[in-house]
């Protein structure tokens, strides 16, 4: 059982350039992205909800980005910067949040549960730990084939590891000693059950011993200690070292979806470091070390508003949907893999 515990402290002795500055910009437009979704949800152009990640983007693209091409991935609701990372476009998103048929679900699910399950991005069933055993189904089959060398993330809030399908699947990954990387964002509020009524040990990472797997705890406020603590666990369940836990203290910085206004949260909560926003901890830390100008963060800024705005546009000009006309069989039917629409260009 091994229990890291990473800060800004441990964590920039090997920060690499080139690899937070990627990481900041996957940060960036998904911030950029989610503000725009937020926009157009207030003017009654969005299907289904918005569920922001603001405050959480340094750890879910952390995770985008510390898997590879083969690796399985089950984001949740605030994941938008993992997404991103992982391979999703905006187009892509913006499509499935408004509701057209080009998008990777045809307008036929809301808007958070899309994917494309054939690259190993897995369409969300349920925040509420029902992922794992999704992710635990894939790795199991290809442990039987004699497949090695893939990992799978799942992510959840702290209020899902409450739930007997999070218990269940974890227990199984343990038991199997899959390559699972489970990540936890405690971000103090299941919706608005502070976490003082959801769990009484002092650390969620601590459950890790009574599953016997190893833990790892981070400041999910802190870019560079998630892109290390990530990187460790997806390696060590690559390298065969069985499930991994990983538990980010952190705060969502808006409400639980744009329809709340988070009245609940502690003002003490907010004002203590757990409420940073890792966006801007991360922008002052490039500052600091001269890896960036301001006008060069500004830039990258502006890149990221114009690509959002072009994928609003062309999405706006897609036809709408007709029920009558589509073909209601399985998104993974030949024909329909065939129609899959050309994704926007990524930033490098």
């Amino acid at each position: 059982m091994v229990h890291t515990a990473v800060t800004s402290e441990t964590s920039e002795v090997s920060l690499d350039r080139e690899q937070y500055t990627t990481a900041f910009r996957w940060m960036l437009l998904a911030r950029v992205l989610e503000d725009k979704l937020a926009s157009l949800y207030r003017a009654a152009k969005i299907h289904g909800g918005v569920y922001r990640g603001k405050g959480q983007e340094a750890l879910s693209v952390s995770v985008g980005l510390s898997l590879r091409k083969g690796d399985v991935f089950a984001p949740l609701i605030r994941d938008q910067a993992g997404r991103l990372a992982f391979g999703e476009t905006v187009l892509e998103a913006v499509r499935t949040y408004l509701g057209s048929p080009l998008g990777p679900m045809r307008a036929r699910d809301g808007n958070v549960h899309r994917g494309r399950p054939r690259d190993g991005y897995l369409p969300m069933i349920s925040h509420l730990g029902a992922m794992i055993a999704v992710v635990n189904g894939v790795l199991f089959a290809r442990k039987l084939r004699g497949s090695d060398g893939s990992v799978g993330a799942a992510c959840l809030g702290e209020g899902a590891t409450s739930t007997g399908a999070c218990h269940e699947a974890l227990n199984q990954a343990s038991i199997e000693k899959l390559p699972l990387v489970l990540v936890i964002a405690n971000n103090h509020y299941a919706y608005s059950t502070p976490s003082s009524r959801q769990f009484a040990c002092r650390n969620l990472v601590d459950r890790a011993l009574g599953y016997g797997i190893e833990g790892h705890s981070v400041d999910g406020t802190d870019l560079g200690a998630c892109l290390k603590t990530l990187s460790t666990a997806v390696k060590r369940a690559r390298s065969g070292h069985g499930p991994q836990m990983v538990v980010a203290r952190l705060m969502r910085l808006c409400g639980h979806g744009d329809h709340d206004d988070a009245s609940y949260v502690d003002p003490k909560l907010k004002a203590s470091p757990v409420g940073r926003d890792c966006l801007e901890v991360a922008e002052n830390f490039i500052l600091e070390k001269q890896w960036a100008e301001a006008c060069t963060l500004q830039m990258w800024r502006n890149e990221a508003v114009d690509r959002v705005d072009e994928a609003v546009a062309t999405a706006q000009r897609d036809p709408l949907p007709d029920p009558y006309a589509e073909q209601w069989e399985s998104l993974s039917s030949k024909h329909l893999m065939e129609l899959r629409p050309d994704r926007d260009r990524e930033a490098e």
